[in-house]
């Protein structure tokens, strides 16, 4: 209850028309997150995800030998804006990965799969800039290319899956194409997004689209559609730093993979994920932010295990 108390008093202190120095604390968030400003940026994402809920077609079933997978990814990136409205960034993905699944034999299966993922160098644009003392609006455009840089290892395991009228005990949900750390081929990824701001509130909201080509082992995965988005407000908005929060809508659609020209029917999957995120920034220099995603809505097909939540963080600085 004080809590609440507190956040109503914070939000009722900023509801005023913001001043000079507001603008700037704006701006300077912008570009300590590399949005805008000339320059260099380096930064690290991590995103934990657990997945422990087993689903057939959409159905949440019984776990009953207790299988799971958990990912880590760990993204570096650096990028350099030339100018206010151009710059370039690659990402280099660390991926770690443990599991526990039934082996179709009868017996229990457990294991580790860790190494560099597929790395990607994008473009950014900022095609729409408006700053003023009651509002922001910038809307950005993104384009780039993943390159198959990651093993594609466990794509294997789809070449020796046990039929299901031989499987012995419960079907594994944990495939070679979860655990993969790479798809061994050239993505397009395209998107965009938008970031408005009225006196201290606020709205984002992203889209990006990957186009998959055919990789390693005559195994293509789905192009899939991921986007997030949501309103927040200014806590506190000083020129040393800021802090807001956010309420963060985010999904996914990704039909069905291709291997050897046939259908991968346990690979599509239509979820909704909602959460809070927290964000913040020093000056024009450094950002942060940590987030946590719950589960609204997954839709899959065929057997496959499932997020329960995701947690994800990360930090930049620009030079």
């Amino acid at each position: 209850m004080k809590a609440l108390s507190l956040v109503s008093i914070l939000s009722g202190a900023f509801a005023t028309s913001a001043s000079a120095c507001d603008i700037c604390a704006i701006y300077s968030a912008a570009q300590a997150h590399g949005e805008i400003g000339k320059g260099p940026f380096i930064g690290l994402a991590e995103q934990f995800s657990r997945f422990a809920t087993v689903q057939v077609d959409g159905r949440e079933i019984a776990n009953e030998s207790g299988q799971y997978m958990n990912s880590w990814v760990s993204q570096v990136f650096v990028g350099y804006n030339f100018t206010e409205k151009i710059g370039v960034q690659f990402n280099l993905p660390v991926i770690y990965r443990s599991f526990k699944r039934p082996d179709g034999l009868g017996g229990i299966q457990t294991g580790t799969e860790y190494g560099l993922g597929d790395v990607a160098l994008l473009g950014n644009f900022v095609g729409y800039l408006y700053e003023s003392k009651k509002s922001t609006f910038r809307w950005t455009v993104i384009g780039g290319v993943k390159f198959p840089t990651g093993s594609t290892r466990r794509l294997a395991e789809e070449l020796n899956e046990i039929p299901e009228d031989e499987l012995v005990g419960p079907a594994s949900g944990v495939h070679g194409h979860d655990l993969t750390l790479g798809s061994g081929s050239f993505d397009g990824i395209i998107g965009t997004g938008i970031f408005a701001r009225w006196r201290q509130s606020f709205l984002t909201a992203n889209v990006q689209y990957a186009i998959r080509s055919k990789g390693g082992l005559d195994y293509q995965f789905a192009n899939d559609l991921t986007w997030a988005g949501g309103p927040g407000a200014f806590l506190a908005l000083k020129d040393k730093y800021t802090v807001s929060l956010q309420a963060i809508v985010s999904g996914e659609y990704k039909g069905r993979d291709n291997f050897a020209g046939e259908i991968v029917e346990d690979t599509g999957v239509t979820a909704v994920y909602l959460g809070p995120q927290i964000n913040f920034t020093w000056g024009d220099k450094l950002s942060a932010h940590a987030a946590v995603d719950l589960p609204m809505s997954i839709d899959n097909t065929s057997l496959q295990t499932v997020p329960d939540y995701r947690v994800r963080a990360g930090v930049t600085w620009h030079f």
